[in-house]
């Protein structure tokens, strides 16, 4: 049975070994785990990021529910735990943290790049990138 068991937006730090906890049950056998860091740089920007401002669309934490239950709804045996952050992010601080637990280690890693590639395309989650020397850019998906 399929099963989302978090799904969340959220102001504070994300904690990996919550969500770990919280897909793992006594017949899984991998757990697939992926952050998504801030990095002091971006294709999209002009010169160092110093910060990430994440916003987020009232719908956002519904939305992200749906897209978790539609990733786990095609992989019966799979548990998904995910949150992504909005607020004022520092370089280092994780913004996105997915897991996704299976008795198999191929599904796992499936469904966890699933649920990741479909937020990252779906969620109304934006960015706004602030370099050192003060200007923005804004990137308009998570």
């Amino acid at each position: 049975m399929a099963e989302v068991v978090l799904a969340a937006l959220s102001a504070d730090p994300l904690d990996v070994a919550a969500h770990h906890s919280a897909v793992v049950t006594s017949g899984t056998g991998a757990v697939a785990t992926f952050t998504g860091v801030v990095r002091d740089h971006s294709p999209d920007a002009a010169g160092e990021v110093v910060r990430l401002e994440y916003s987020a669309h009232p719908d956002a934490p519904r939305l992200l529910a749906e897209i978790a239950a539609e990733v786990v709804g095609t992989h019966p045996g799979a548990r998904v735990a995910v949150s992504h952050r909005v607020g004022v992010l520092e370089v280092g601080e994780m913004a996105i943290v997915a897991c996704a637990a299976s008795a198999h280690r191929d599904l796992a890693f499936t469904v966890c790049r699933e649920l990741v590639e479909q937020v990252k395309a779906r969620l109304p989650v934006w960015k706004k990138q602030v370099l050192a020397d003060g200007s923005h850019t804004w990137v308009n998906s998570a």
